[in-house]
């Protein structure tokens, strides 16, 4: 039994109402999903072929020479690059996005570490976990330290408050004192964040010393 339609033969024979790239493009994919389903080769169908000659073509209408846009490229791949990542991912957001959320997680880590070192903990005096959540959440990273206790989320509290941070009484105190908010953009900056942290939690200069005090 054949489970092929007739619907991207017929678009390919009259593509007039597909003008912009992303109707083009999304015809296109619809024709090569439509040569899966029904077991036909894609690179050889009429259809395909004709549709990518079309997507082609309103490419080609489009201003800018091919080193004008290799250069517009590689300026965007600098600018990214200069960039964390973290940013783009608070802005963006990344539910049902699974490999926007894993560089979620990997890149809050490495911010959250960062922001360990800045603070002066050991590497024994805090841990970072990690609860990734459904589909639709960003989940969450967190640092607890002796004294501190640090969340990274995306959405949940809103733009410009996606870190949270309290004070604690050691590692097995999950509530602590009140809660304060930071955004993506402070927590990339570890140092100036850090001290804003003392500053607002009442710290002692050194992690360390508090660590004795908690022992």
């Amino acid at each position: 039994m054949s489970y092929d339609i007739a619907f991207r033969f017929q678009q390919a024979l009259d593509p007039s109402t597909l003008i912009t790239l992303p109707t083009a493009l999304y015809a296109l994919n619809a024709a090569i999903e439509d040569c899966r389903n029904a077991g036909r080769p894609q690179d050889g169908d009429p259809a395909v072929i004709l549709l990518a000659r079309h997507l082609g073509a309103i490419a080609a209408q489009i201003e800018g020479s091919n080193v004008e846009l290799r250069r517009a490229c590689m300026d965007a791949i600098a600018d990214l690059r200069r960039k964390p990542a973290l940013i783009a991912l608070a802005r963006k957001g990344v539910a049902y996005d699974e490999r926007a959320k894993k560089l979620f997680h990997s890149d809050a880590r490495k911010a959250l570490r960062a922001l360990a070192d800045a603070l002066g903990l050991t590497e024994d005096s805090y841990g970072i976990s990690v609860n990734r959540g459904g589909a639709a959440v960003s989940g969450e990273v967190t640092l607890h330290g002796a004294s501190i206790y640090v969340q990274l989320s995306l959405g949940l509290m809103g733009p410009g408050r996606e870190v949270m941070f309290r004070k604690v009484t050691g590692r097995n105190d999950h509530i602590g004192e009140r809660n304060n908010f930071a955004s993506v953009e402070e927590l990339i900056r570890p140092a100036r964040f850090a001290a804003r942290i003392r500053r607002d939690l009442h710290l002692p200069p050194s992690d360390t010393a508090f660590d004795r005090l908690v022992a």
